[in-house]
């Protein structure tokens, strides 16, 4: 026995600095954890009553993006302390996420496990505090909006999916029974409303892999319409701002909802600083849509 609390110390020393393990209580607040060699952060709002099963959000941050960086950003922390939800924030490889041949950069050259890691993840939230798991949801910006896709594929933990900015990558025969928001700027260059190649593309080779081919952005959501038997469509417009909302059987619902002149980017988010986006090239967030307020609607209703 007492050679068993150096070694308990000395494991506790090899965390980051500001990190909890993974099997440790969710506490208030924002706080960073570490699952094996990964790392994610989370947000439980002060006034969550404790021992009460909630919803659990997972966002997925785009491509050269953080856990950090989405928590930042997309105002969701705030959300959750109006609706009453978990957050979890978890870190891409590389700051990328293996969504399907060759998209996207290190953690698809590298051939990672997004969708165990990502269960893993809920898994771990779930030990830490009380989710309620009908009621777990993913949703993403671009390259984590394509993954988001990929759990809607590959997986059954979560039972609803919100994509930003994406597209879906690789085949997806057998999607999960889930409903499905998608939301997309028209004039968006790197993922192209009408499909095709992005700006970014290179073929997915080289060390930084980028595929980025998908379908027109209609045309991929009539198909997930199709496979969840859906009703026809009905659209409704609002300035720049069109939805398509199709009702399907089993109260599901398969959503659209396009911007006009909008780009590569959350709308409603907070803008990068603005030396950031003028090197990197970023569009600017379009003011004409709070996409995280209409992921928490979407969400309400499932």
């Amino acid at each position: 026995m007492p050679r068993l609390l150096p070694l308990a110390l000395t494991l506790l020393l090899l965390l980051p600095a500001g990190c909890t393990r993974d099997d440790d209580p969710i506490g208030p607040g924002s706080s960073a954890h570490t699952l094996g060699e990964r790392t994610f952060r989370t947000y439980r709002p002060p006034s969550l009553p404790a021992g009460r099963a909630v919803p659990l959000v997972v966002v997925l941050h785009g491509g050269a993006g953080s856990g950090t960086q989405a928590e930042r950003a997309y105002g969701w922390n705030a959300a959750a302390d109006r609706e009453g939800f978990l957050v979890a924030y978890p870190d891409g490889v590389g700051r990328s996420w293996n969504a399907g041949p060759g998209c996207c950069g290190p953690a698809t050259r590298d051939g990672v496990d997004d969708v165990a890691f990502l269960e893993d993840v809920v898994a771990a939230v779930s030990r830490g505090a009380p989710v309620d798991a009908s009621r777990v949801r993913a949703t993403g910006m671009s390259n984590g909006a394509m993954m988001a896709y990929r759990l809607a594929c590959d997986s059954t933990v979560f039972t609803a999916v919100a994509a930003v900015a994406g597209t879906l990558i690789g085949d997806c025969p057998h999607p999960a029974p889930v409903p499905v928001l998608h939301i997309h700027g028209v004039a968006d260059g790197s993922v192209p409303w009408a499909g095709g190649r992005g700006r970014r593309d290179n073929g997915g080779a080289g060390r930084v892999p980028i595929r980025i081919d998908g379908p027109a952005v209609p045309d991929m959501i009539a198909a997930w319409r199709s496979a969840a038997s859906c009703a026809a469509p009905a659209e409704t417009v609002d300035g720049p701002v069109t939805r398509s909302i199709a009702t399907c059987p089993g109260g599901r619902r398969v959503e659209l909802i396009s911007v006009a002149g909008a780009g590569h980017q959350w709308p409603g988010a907070t803008p990068a600083n603005p030396a950031v986006t003028a090197a990197l090239g970023l569009d600017p967030p379009s003011t004409a849509l709070d996409a995280t307020a209409e992921i928490v609607r979407f969400f309400a209703g499932r």
